[in-house]
């Protein structure tokens, strides 16, 4: 096992799998796999099967794999190499755009350049030569990569929410930016409700309130009071 482009990498050579005796049972998967060359896939698929794990799609067209990914949501999708790098990394983009699974590359030579510009695409590791148990090991790598990516994404997308309500809450009351987020803090605390909740609220209907007056009202009081 090694790594590449910033993700893990397993070595497979596709010509010469074969199954080890009493290879351990691991996860049931389901997985697609695309490859411009029917015998291929035809290979790998049977690979796959003795693997233990379900394959419920083999494509060729570039056209239906997007589609393929969306309607099946596989867990992992294995698109191999062949004639032409170009249908390959096509493959990998349709998969990716959709987001529903980690791809991996299956490569029977090293190819620098393929692996840069499918990295570019979104694959989460290359393949080029080894045994199965080295592909299960790229498969377990990889989805733990995968959950580690969307769990971080969204973190991302939970601290965004709450600096854009942040952003709101200071604007509406003419508050410091320290203070927009200890009004968030202080109804989450008052409510028991989460503070990326109330952020949420606020971005869903901060449009449905009227806009600040240009001018503070004498008296009226302080937000933080």
């Amino acid at each position: 096992m090694t790594v590449g482009t910033d993700r893990p990498s397993a070595h497979l050579n596709i010509d010469e799998l074969q199954l080890e005796d009493g290879q351990a049972e691991k996860q049931h998967l389901r997985i697609l796999i695309a490859n411009e060359r029917a015998e291929r896939l035809e290979l790998l698929s049977r690979v796959v099967v003795e693997m233990g794990h379900t394959v419920i799609a083999r494509e060729l067209n570039v056209e239906e794999v997007g589609q393929l990914t969306r309607q099946e949501r596989p867990d992992v999708a294995l698109v191999g190499l062949g004639e032409s790098s170009e249908h390959a990394l096509d493959h990998i983009t349709r998969i990716v755009q959709e987001s529903t699974c980690p791809v991996i590359a299956l490569l029977h030579t090293d190819d620098t350049a393929f692996v840069s510009e499918a990295a570019k695409r979104g694959i989460f590791a290359y393949i080029t030569h080894g045994e199965p148990s080295e592909i299960q090991s790229a498969i377990d790598i990889v989805l733990r990569r995968f959950a580690d990516f969307h769990n971080l994404e969204g973190a991302f997308g939970r601290r965004a929410v709450i600096e854009r309500a942040k952003g709101i809450l200071m604007e509406r009351h003419g508050v410091a930016d320290k203070d927009g987020f200890y009004l968030l803090r202080r109804h989450s605390q008052t409510t028991g409700l989460k503070v990326f909740d109330i952020a949420q609220a606020i971005l869903d209907t901060h449009l449905l309130l009227p806009p600040r007056a240009s001018e503070a009202v004498l008296g009226s009081g302080s937000a933080l009071d």
